[in-house]
């Protein structure tokens, strides 16, 4: 705390010192329309959200008026992202030479607008991207602040589209988390037996990934899952990781998550999964060769990063984003990690989480995203943020059949790159994972499980060839899908025979 103070301290004499009196006094003179003076309220903006989802099928905070944005900003705590620079592509902050001049520019703006000291507005600078949140609570400073040459966005950073209930069904929708603890008995029917006593399950025969096993199993390659955690209590993910016919591997957690509703809290809640969703995938990229009678992993002699980012898996408040944008920073800068799977999303972009995206991929990493699971409320979207970015690669699930068909609540569209059998035909089960619990199988479902397990299988070529790059990894992939060398619309290159792609 005190070297927070201190950096603050610092920065307040910086930029108190680069404003002159003149500029302190003359004050620009910004007329608000008196309809525009009472802020709008939460089912009113959403309102205006959900008329560019249906007509557009995307929504971004540039686009909305300042009014729009002003009236986000008060009703989510006042917590303004503005992400800065010399252009829209310059994000890092080791790129930007002039990037604290930048800031402090931008810091003066808000302080003269705002009437108010250096600390009561800054809430949090990034190290990595040239990003920062502060406290804004005037109309007039947003519109002083889009006015900058610096500026490359200003987005309401803890307002919470989905956590109203004003319009219908966004209740429902918004508490559909993702979460469970539940334990099952698998079906017989679900799985066949390994060695040593692993149960393999039905999906990963689909992609022939048995088969792929007597090239790779993922050895060398480290895998990293941005989630809601792991289970403290699945001794698989944790002292038994290399259990059975899996060795010499590691598994390391992180906690980035702030259990907290107020922004300036920086306490994390741990690594431990308290949710249900992280340990699955989880599970389904890297679980143990066990001889316990439980789901293996598809890359069972991958190594494991694990990070809980979220409470669930729906990315709706500044918390979530803010983890989020910290775990795949930090990924990024993980020479060891290879993939990211983040299984993971939001109905519209975040400028936070996609700079931290590119900066990842600028790190030269595979990123893997969720086309999305939901209910009617958003499968209207399609492929859900940040599955859409074309720094990463989106990942659905289908039913089981020779012919494409979507799993009953699986986001599709032109932003799909690959498919995952995940639900049977008959049955409807899905994917057989180790649960939360010690010694106890689970069911898991959706396109979360289908980007988990194309994760798995993206490690198992790079184990096979080491050499390789990301752009020849994934093109191996592509090259080893049923619809290749065609691209669905809907599906993308389709399901990936794993056996083909590490040979």
């Amino acid at each position: 705390m005190r070297r927070r103070i201190l950096k603050l301290l610092v920065l307040s004499f910086v930029v108190f010192a680069s404003c002159s009196k003149e500029d302190t006094n003359n004050t620009d003179a910004i007329v608000i329309d008196a309809s525009h003076k009472v802020p709008l309220t939460p089912s009113q903006i959403n309102a205006k959200i959900d008329e560019s989802l249906n007509t557009k099928g995307t929504f971004n905070w540039s686009q909305a008026d300042s009014y729009l944005l002003w009236s986000a900003v008060v009703n989510g705590n006042n917590v303004v992202t503005i992400g800065f620079g010399n252009s829209k592509s310059n994000f890092e902050r080791s790129k930007t030479a002039n990037n604290s001049k930048m800031q402090n520019e931008l810091l003066a703006t808000i302080i003269k607008y705002e009437g108010a000291t250096l600390d009561k507005i800054l809430v949090a600078s990034d190290p990595d991207l040239n990003l920062m949140d502060v406290i804004i609570s005037k109309q007039e400073t947003i519109i002083a602040l889009r006015q900058s040459k610096y500026i490359r966005y200003i987005e309401p950073a803890d307002y919470h589209y989905l956590n109203t209930n004003t319009s219908q069904n966004r209740s429902s929708s918004g508490t559909s988390s993702g979460c469970g603890f539940d334990s099952e008995i698998l079906a017989a029917a679900d799985y066949t037996t390994t060695t040593p006593n692993a149960k393999v399950p039905w999906t990963f025969t689909q992609h022939n990934i048995p088969t792929a096993w007597n090239y790779s199993t993922g050895r060398g390659i480290t895998i990293g899952i941005i989630d809601t955690g792991v289970s403290p209590n699945q001794s698989l993910l944790g002292s038994n990781f290399n259990n059975g016919l899996s060795s010499g591997r590691t598994i390391q957690k992180n906690g980035v998550y702030v259990d907290s509703i107020w922004p300036w809290s920086t306490t994390t809640d741990g690594v431990n999964d308290l949710c249900g969703h992280g340990t699955s995938m989880a599970s389904t990229a890297a679980a143990p060769r066990n001889d316990k009678g439980l789901p293996v992993g598809v890359a069972y002699n991958a190594n494991l990063i694990t990070y809980r980012a979220a409470a669930n898996v729906v990315l709706d408040g500044y918390q979530e984003q803010e983890a989020v944008k910290k775990a795949f920073t930090a990924l990024g800068n993980t020479t060891d990690v290879k993939i990211i799977s983040m299984s993971m999303g939001y109905i519209f972009s975040v400028g936070k989480i996609e700079d931290a995206i590119k900066y990842a991929y600028g790190k030269g990493k595979l990123i893997f995203c969720a086309a999305g699971t939901s209910t009617s409320f958003t499968t209207f979207v399609g492929v859900i943020f940040p599955a859409w970015m074309p720094e990463t690669v989106a990942v659905t699930g289908v039913k089981e059949g020779t012919t494409y068909q979507a799993c009953d609540d699986c986001h599709t569209g032109s932003k799909v790159d690959f498919t995952v059998a995940m639900q049977r035909a008959s049955s409807g089960n899905t994917v057989p994972v180790a649960s939360y619990y010690e010694n106890q199988n689970d069911y898991i479902g959706g396109s979360s499980v289908a980007t988990a397990t194309t994760a798995g299988i993206a490690a198992l070529v790079w184990a096979k060839n080491p050499t390789w790059t990301r752009d020849q990894v994934l093109a191996k992939m592509k090259q080893s899908a049923n619809l290749y060398p065609n691209r669905s619309n809907t599906y993308g290159y389709g399901n990936i025979n794993a056996a083909l792609a590490v040979q």
